[in-house]
Parts: C-alpha cells; structure tokens; sequence
C-alpha cells in the first residue's frame, strides 16, 4: 500500500494495488495485497488512537446495556407464554429500571447509588429467562439484530473519528492561518522603501554553502532554518534559498525581514514568478516533497504479522526545476520544511560523491521490487532500495549534463498518458528511478526520520542523529503531533515573535 498523504507544508486501482485518497491533502494510498488492517483502512489515525486511548470510564454503563439487550431479547419471546406471565411481569419492570436508569447516564460517575443491587437483579433475571424453554431462533434473532447495530454503530463511530483525525492533521490551524494573514497585512501596510540589501553575488557565488527549501509554512521553515543556522560553525557563510508560492510570499517576505538568523543570508523567492523557469513548464506551481504511507508484505518477520508499514517521502515536481531556478551554483543542501537540524552540516559540502548526481539516505525497509505494480513500465533494480527526501545533497552540474530534468518530464508525460492516476501520485515511481544508479548513499546518522507517525523511536537514536525528519501527518506544529518528539522541533522554533503571540502561537 502506497499512501500518499500529504504536501510537506500543512500539509485508481493498479494490478494488486488499491488506491485509496486518505491523510492529508491528497492522500493516496497504494495497497499490496487485500488484508484489511486498521492502518489499511485508516491510515495513521490507527496509530494515533492506540497511543491515546482513553481508560474506559462508562465500564459499569457499557455492562447495564448489555444486560438491557439481553433482557429485552427475551421478553418478547417469554411474554407469549401464559405460565411465565408473572414472571413476565418481572422482567418487564427490570427492562423498564434499567431504562430509566441509562435515560440520564453518560458516565459510571452518573450512576445512582443503587446501580449495584439494581444490577444484581438484572443478572439474576436473564438467568431465569435464559432457563425458560422459548424458541431460541426468536431470542438469537433478536441479539442478532442488536449486535448488527452494535457493529454499525461501531463502525459509524471509528469512521467518524478517523474522518476528524485526517481532517486535523490536514487543514492548517487557525493561529497559523492568522500568522499567515497578519504578515501579509503588515507587509503592505510598511510605508518603509524596500531595498533588496542581498548581495546578488553571495546569491550566485558557489564559495558559500547553498540550502534549498520548498514551503507554505512559515512556522516550519524558519525553524529549520533557525536550527540549522544555530548548529553551524559559521553562519556567515551560509544562504538559504526559499521557495514558496504566491499565495504565501508576502508572508515569507516580511518574516525574514523582521527576523535574522545571526550572519546567514535568507533569500525568499515566489517561485510562480521565477523569470530563469521555461515558459512551458506546467510546473511553475509550488509542488514540493511529497510523502506516502507504504503498506508492504512482511517477508522479514513474518512471525509478527502478515503486513508492515513504512513512510516515505520523495521528490515533489518543483525540486526538478533546480537546475533552472539556481543556474549559477553546483552543489547545494536541500532540506525538507519538517526537518530540524541538531550539528553541524558543513562537511556535506566536502563529500566526495564518486560521479553521483545526489546524495540520500537509502532507506531499505522497502525495496523497489516491492513497489513493482507501480513502476512496472520502467526497467529497474528488484532489489534496491527507495531513497528518501528530508535531507539531500545535490550536484546540479551533474545534473545538467546528464540532463536529468529533461528525461524526468519525459517519465512524466508518458505516464500521465498512460495512466489515470493524479499527477502527484505519479511522482511516486517518476521520482524514484529520475536518480536510478545515480544516489550516493549517506550514512544513517545524517537522518532520523518517522518523528510524524512512529511513537517507537528511542531517545538515543534522536539525541545522536544530525537531523530529525519529522515526516508523517503527525507535524510537530500541530495539536496532533506526537507530544514525546515536539520539544526537539520547539527548542528552535522563534519565540518573542509580536504576531506570534497575538496570534496564540506558543
């Protein structure tokens, strides 16, 4: 199962596969097989739900209304017999005890002081009605009717949950919508002259170290930037280049102008207005990483459980325009937007990448052989593994000259001709082999990744990675974010910031 579940920011049916929109904006899911798991069905709200379970406080109230169904089961049955008339009469009055019992009821704590003896008795009834000789097929009729509504209701329920999950984790919140709205007020209410203070060279000169980022997200980006700037030997030397889409660019703007992040450059840039990009490219749009929950077979571990799920995320379609968007430079950083950063990052720019066009952590818990339904037209290693975006090192002369963006939207068309599928979903297996025997693989310790859906990550493992990639729906800015991994993203997010609090940002 391939899900894909979401733009980093707020964020058909294949051969053996199902696909499924779920998660975050668009969230697609691709499944292998037909098991019907929770995660199968519900995605990360399954996930969720487990680790925030609540201790049952209607116990008591679940057990009186089991005891009313039964009761009321067997009345109709008991009542036809004329030798059981009083005792008809009894189970009728316990029915009707019970119900006015339940009527104002939610909780154990409602319960009146009675409730025990009154329980009792119930327990004692549907013994005696259980030993009446009635036609059973009437009373399992009848508890079969119940226990279809049960289901039902049940379903109605967890349905309904999960419906209001997804919808929080993909809608942005209301503070960060405000954020959003009172940066571009402010931005065109400034009476001050805007003077672009950036030296056009540092912008161009491959003598600095270039970082890369996609976003919406204000909230998001200046904290990856803030970390990174903050764990760096020499924020001098450092420029970002921010791309961001119209609807968000004022915003950007008039953040990165009231904020500095001590000597390092920031240089925001509406990448729809963008002059370097080809007039003809469709992808003029914002489109950065996209992320899919993966739902494979367990051929590993098989003892466990017949299924296992992975996350991944890859390449969106503005990350192929870089050679256009930074024609000047060679090798830059590319960071997703829910990334932080905990060292120092200089010595990327020092790798030696052995002819390699990027650099990413592989990430073998599913290999491609696994995804086959999916890029079954293309030629490929079975046995390779799927690289991941968060971080990423770029050369982009490689690039040029083996002409990767060129054979990338020529994937493309194809397989949106081909294929019924969303153009997003396609940056599935398009992204993965544009790079196919040109991946430098980095060490593990350069990325700890699933801080947005794995709640089973140790706190060594998170204390000694240079980076933390909370990829999942569960953000780190959001009410749904998983509480044991929020203080790593907090610790750099920008505090004493006036809109932020006016906004209830904390």
């Amino acid at each position: 199962m391939l899900n894909r579940y979401q733009r980093k920011d707020m964020s058909g049916r294949l051969k053996d596969t199902v696909v499924n929109r779920k998660e975050n904006h668009g969230q697609e899911t691709v499944h292998e097989g037909n098991p019907k798991s929770c995660e199968h069905e519900y995605g990360s709200y399954c996930l969720w739900s487990t680790e925030h379970r609540e201790v049952m406080k209607d116990a008591i109230v679940k057990r009186l209304k089991d005891q009313l169904f039964i009761a009321r089961a067997h009345y109709p049955s008991i009542a036809k017999i004329k030798q059981y008339e009083r005792f008809t009469r009894e189970l009728k009055q316990s029915i009707q005890e019970h119900e006015r019992m339940l009527s104002d009821t939610i909780t154990d704590a409602d319960l009146p002081p009675v409730f025990a003896k009154k329980l009792e008795k119930m327990e004692h009834t549907i013994e005696r009605a259980k030993s009446c000789e009635v036609g059973c097929s009437n009373v399992e009729r009848k508890l079969r009717q119940l226990l279809d509504i049960t289901e039902d209701e049940a379903y109605f329920h967890t349905r309904q949950s999960a419906i209001l999950y997804h919808l929080g984790v993909q809608t942005m919140p209301k503070t960060h919508h405000c954020l959003n709205m009172r940066l571009t007020l402010e931005y065109f209410k400034s009476r001050s002259i805007r003077t672009d203070q950036l030296n056009r060279q540092k912008l161009e000169s491959p003598a600095f170290q270039h970082y890369v980022i996609f976003s919406r997200s204000v909230l998001a980006v200046s904290t990856t930037i803030n970390s990174t700037v903050l764990n760096c030997q020499d924020s001098g030397s450092i420029v970002f280049h921010l791309f961001t889409d119209a609807q968000n660019f004022y915003a950007m703007k008039h953040w990165f102008e009231r904020n500095s992040y001590l000597e390092a450059t920031v240089h925001v840039t509406n990448i729809e207005d963008h002059l370097e990009l080809p007039k003809h490219a469709e992808m003029q749009q914002l489109l950065p990483s996209e992320e899919f929950r993966v739902t494979i077979h367990n051929h590993s571990e098989p003892s466990l459980r017949q299924m296992k799920t992975e996350y991944i995320s890859v390449f969106g379609h503005s990350h192929f325009l870089l050679p256009d968007l930074l024609p000047s430079l060679n090798r830059v950083v590319v960071l997703d937007d829910d990334l932080i950063v905990q060292k120092d990052l200089s010595s990327l720019w020092n790798l030696n990448m052995d002819g390699k066009v990027i650099g990413a952590v592989q990430f073998c818990g599913v290999k491609l052989g696994q995804l086959r339904a999916y890029i079954s037209e293309h030629s490929f290693n079975s046995d390779a593994c799927v690289w991941l975006s968060g971080l990423n090192v770029i050369e982009l002369e490689k690039w040029r000259d083996l002409r990767v963006t060129s054979l990338y939207d020529q994937s493309l068309q194809k397989l949106q001709k081909e294929s019924l599928t969303s153009k997003r979903l396609n940056a599935l297996p398009v992204s993965m082999l544009a790079f196919q025997d040109l991946i430098y693989p980095l060490e593990d310790s350069w990325v700890q990744s699933g801080l947005g859906h794995d709640y089973g990550i140790s706190p060594d493992h998170i204390e000694k990675a240079a980076t933390l990639h909370y990829n999942g729906v569960m953000k780190p800015w959001l009410d749904l974010g998983i509480h044991e991994y929020k203080s790593y993203w907090r610790k750099y997010m920008t505090t004493g910031e006036m809109f932020m609090t006016e906004c209830n940002i904390h």
